[in-house]
């Protein structure tokens, strides 16, 4: 991992740890996710704008249009699904060929933002920590430790907020995760009735998780046995104490 050297005022020092401290976070994990959110656009990304584009090269009109008259051909009779009818496909490609720019929006229709890599790192990391907290709760469990009903529905999964542009993506990725075999005790809320929807924007209070999942895992001794990953009833109340923001602590 690379490193740089910024010389700074003691005042912005101080006043960065006092950010760390309240986010739980070392200094380095903060600064360093600071900037990566200012690089990679992770909150304040606008998603609202359309993929559709202002001008095509001519090979690339061409192409569409060409896949347009292939499909159009090759449709039966009496379609009518999402890729319409013959006639519809006809007119998708006269106007690629003819260079009907304010048009080009139907080729987009549909089209996602990309998630960045990062995005969808943090999806699986909150999907990991909520699985270690389910095989901890489990655990706990089985060693007769109690543990009450409102620790327990804290440290489950709440999914993601479907009205947040950013949010509702991060959503259909979980979905299509859980649809393909990967973290399978997430598919009773996910592939159920609510869609995995939160109802409530999730990303800055599963990043406090997260960052004090991190912290506790760096913060505890080595452990050799089998079971070393799960977490102590105490280290499972610190998640979910996280989830509150420490001004409201």
């Amino acid at each position: 991992m690379a490193s740089i050297t910024v010389r700074i005022s003691d005042e912005t020092r101080d006043a960065l740890q006092s950010k760390a401290d309240q986010e739980r976070q070392t200094l380095s994990d903060f600064i360093r996710d600071r900037l990566q959110d200012a690089v990679f656009d992770f909150r304040d990304i606008d998603r609202t704008k359309g993929l559709e584009a202002e001008s095509m090269s001519a090979m690339d009109r061409h192409t569409l249009s060409l896949l347009h008259r292939i499909l159009g051909r090759v449709l039966p009779a009496n379609a009518n699904d999402v890729d319409g009818d013959t006639a519809y496909q006809l007119e998708r490609a006269r106007v690629l060929e003819s260079g009907f720019t304010k048009e080009y929006a139907m080729e987009f229709a549909g089209l996602y933002p990309e998630l960045s890599t990062r995005q969808c790192e943090f999806v699986m990391d909150v999907l990991d920590m909520f699985r270690i907290c389910l095989y901890s709760l489990n655990e706990l469990r089985e060693n007769n430790i109690e543990v009450d009903d409102k620790l327990r529905h804290a440290l489950e999964f709440g999914g993601f907020d479907h009205n947040d542009n950013l949010e509702g993506q991060m959503s259909n990725y979980v979905r299509y995760l859980v649809e393909n075999g990967k973290w399978e005790e997430q598919s009773d809320f996910i592939l159920g009735p609510g869609h995995g929807n939160s109802h409530g924007r999730m990303t800055e209070m599963y990043s406090r998780m997260l960052s004090e999942y991190r912290e506790v895992k760096q913060g505890r001794p080595q452990r050799n046995s089998p079971k070393s990953y799960l977490f102590s009833k105490d280290e499972l109340e610190r998640l979910a104490d996280a989830q509150v923001h420490p001004s409201n602590r």
